[in-house]
């Protein structure tokens, strides 16, 4: 099996790359449309800004390739910023539209009622209703969070981690093939390796068409 790493210029990826091969996963880092669409999963990693990463996708026409591999099962995995890019606007860039592959609003954490933002540490996870990612991984675990936006997701029943930061973030969400974390797997120790085991053991789901 292999694994695409979307390479679009974002910041800290190698870690990504580091914790698949470690799980003895074949991965490359590219952004070669090719590729993506020929690989077994698909990571959309991401450190910086919503509106940076939204141009540089644009950039280096990726898209519509992911749009492509969402539309065709491919199992897909934002983490941070990327589970941020799959949604269809942020705060942090007024005016920009993101990949909108899911529906819900990226927001500003609240000053009010917390140490500092960003977000920088471990927080645990609840679960509105467990997803694939989370299998084997109790409620209560702790995971690796840097960030200074949160997901509000529009569709409540794709939401399958919670922590609390001052307000409720929606950590993690899951509908069909695709997933996304808020929070760093690869930086999450053993629990984040369990949770990365967990996307590579998600199939695609290839659909035949009856021609009877």
């Amino acid at each position: 099996m292999s694994t695409a790493i979307i390479d679009y210029g974002a910041g800290n990826i190698k870690s990504v790359e580091n914790a698949m091969r470690s799980l003895g996963q074949e991965a490359v880092l590219t952004r070669d449309p090719q590729t993506i669409l020929g690989a077994d999963h698909i990571i959309l990693p991401g450190v910086g800004a919503f509106g940076d990463a939204m141009e540089r996708l644009t950039r280096y026409g990726l898209v519509e390739v992911i749009r492509q591999a969402a539309a065709e099962d491919i199992p897909f995995l934002g983490i941070c910023l990327g589970l941020q890019l799959m949604f269809d606007e942020s705060e942090e860039s007024p005016g920009v539209k993101g990949l909108s592959l899911l529906e819900g609003k990226i927001l500003r954490i609240p000053d009010e009622g917390v140490r500092k933002v960003p977000q920088i540490g471990w927080n645990d996870l609840q679960y509105p209703a467990k997803g694939r990612l989370f299998a084997g991984v109790d409620e209560g675990a702790y995971v690796y969070f840097v960030h200074s936006y949160y997901l509000r997701a529009k569709d409540r029943s794709i939401v399958k981690a919670q922590t609390q930061y001052g307000v409720t973030i929606d950590a993690s969400v899951e509908k069909g093939n695709l997933f996304a974390c808020q929070f760093h797997p690869e930086k999450s120790e053993a629990v984040g390796m369990k949770i990365l085991r967990n996307f590579l053991a998600v199939q695609r789901q290839d659909q035949e068409v009856d021609k009877c």
